[in-house]
């Protein structure tokens, strides 16, 4: 056990690490040592920021918990505490079932750790953060929340309304982290495309992103998480016309069948979801599209499945995720339909879903091959140097390989790679310049 360090261990999505690399900054300036995603705890104190989205995620940081609590028990660690989402949503089951655990928090008030530690929180730290990603990417954050109440979905009971961050303060961090080497930024939030709404009535992501662009030094702009419905299209211009804003956008579409979108809640129909695929490829020649889809949902016929195969093979979507629907309480559908698609049928669709976008997905890699993209070095790993096109969102999405032996290159640097060869995973290429 090392005084003085605190293990943090986030789990789920990358809007939950920023909370992390927040609350890492807090405690550097209060004289702690912090380490983020060890492999086993070393430290006198860990904090294990939970992820409440679905069954399987809830069972991970179930399980992280429990192992901590072993660690605990066996006198490796001194004092265990749990924040995020799980611990918003279940904070009284979580209290009663896993004592062991000295305080829960949710997913707004972690801050307070700070407190009962006996310390202060430094309002010189207010708003920065301990990058636990390479240093020349990080995740930018600027919403919480969110107003759209699909019927799947409990995160609007965990994360509340939707909530805008102030304009200037998200430039004001961008201008920050460009300042200590960052020149990538992955846009996130709940619902980006909603960003401003609850300020004023409008929608403000173009004005916010060409903000952004204009920081000097800002080299990629990547943007998660958009919504069909309302969808801004002045967006599209700022893609278009601005060189540091990547062609990529993510937007989560779930399903195509006009039954199942109007049983999801998703305020979106087959033809408005159709029409704004093809307005988006056209007004944005090149552009990379990731989404996420899900199988099923109760009520969801072969018909249904079928619709959505077929939608998949003609939306060519660059990038693609899909998952089986999980029940969660309190949530429209929990409450108003059965759960009537068995696992088996759910696994078997899910499948089959994964099988033809792996298929899409090395015709659009091998598509590539010849040609000469401009690549971000994230990492070196064995043999290769391992990075990124403008299309490739890190962790998620294929990776550049590139022999070590060809010559040395700097991670975080930039440079021209011709497409030699593609796998159904990753390109492989050579530096031309």
């Amino acid at each position: 056990m090392k005084k003085n360090r605190i293990d943090i261990v986030t789990m789920g999505c990358s809007k939950n690490l920023v909370d992390s690399e927040i609350l890492m900054k807090q405690f550097e300036a209060n004289g702690y040592h912090c380490v983020h995603d060890a492999e086993h705890p070393q430290g006198e104190i860990a904090v294990i920021n939970t992820c409440g989205f679905i069954e399987s995620a809830k069972e991970e940081s179930i399980n992280t918990i429990l192992e901590f609590v072993q660690a605990k028990k066996e006198g490796r660690l001194n004092k265990l505490f749990v924040m995020g989402c799980l611990s918003q949503r279940y904070k009284d089951e979580l209290e009663a079932e896993i004592p062991q655990v000295d305080k829960f928090y949710g997913k707004f008030n972690y801050k307070q750790l700070l407190t009962d530690l006996g310390k202060a929180e430094a309002a010189s730290c207010d708003g920065r953060r301990h990058l636990t990603t390479p240093r020349h990417y990080a995740y930018l954050k600027i919403s919480e929340g969110c107003d759209r109440h699909c019927a799947y979905c409990a995160i609007p009971l965990m994360t509340g309304r939707h909530v805008s961050r102030p304009m200037n303060d998200i430039v004001n961090e961008v201008e920050e982290l460009v300042s200590i080497g960052v020149k990538e930024f992955q846009v996130i939030a709940q619902e980006l495309t909603y960003y401003g709404m609850d300020i004023d009535g409008h929608l403000h992501i173009a004005e916010l992103i060409r903000r952004i662009s204009d920081v000097q030094g800002v080299k990629w702009i990547r943007l998660h998480y958009a919504y069909p419905n309302q969808f801004p299209y002045e967006l599209l211009d700022v893609i278009r016309e601005r060189d540091n804003v990547c062609k990529y956008l993510d937007i989560a579409l779930q399903h195509i069948s006009d039954s199942m979108l109007t049983r999801m809640r998703r305020h979106v129909s087959k033809e408005e979801t159709l029409r704004l695929i093809r307005d988006i490829r056209r007004q944005v020649p090149g552009i990379h599209l990731r989404t996420t889809l899900m199988v099923g949902f109760p009520g969801e016929t072969d018909e249904d499945f079928e619709e959505l195969m077929d939608f998949v093979r003609w939306a060519r979507f660059e990038r693609m995720g899909a998952f089986a629907y999980s029940e969660e309480e309190g949530t429209y559908s929990a409450t108003h339909y059965p759960d009537d698609v068995s696992p088996q049928v759910k696994e078997d669709r899910l499948n089959r879903l994964m099988a033809l976008q792996q298929k899409i997905s090395a015709e659009v890699e091998a598509e590539k091959v010849g040609c000469t993209l401009q690549v971000i070095i994230d990492r070196k790993e064995g043999d290769f140097y391992v990075g990124r096109t403008e299309f490739c969102s890190p962790e998620v999405d294929p990776e550049v390989l590139i022999s070590a032996g060809e010559k040395r290159l700097k991670i975080g640097d930039f440079y021209a790679v011709k497409m030699r060869a593609a796998d159904e995973f990753d390109l492989y290429g050579e530096v031309v310049t």
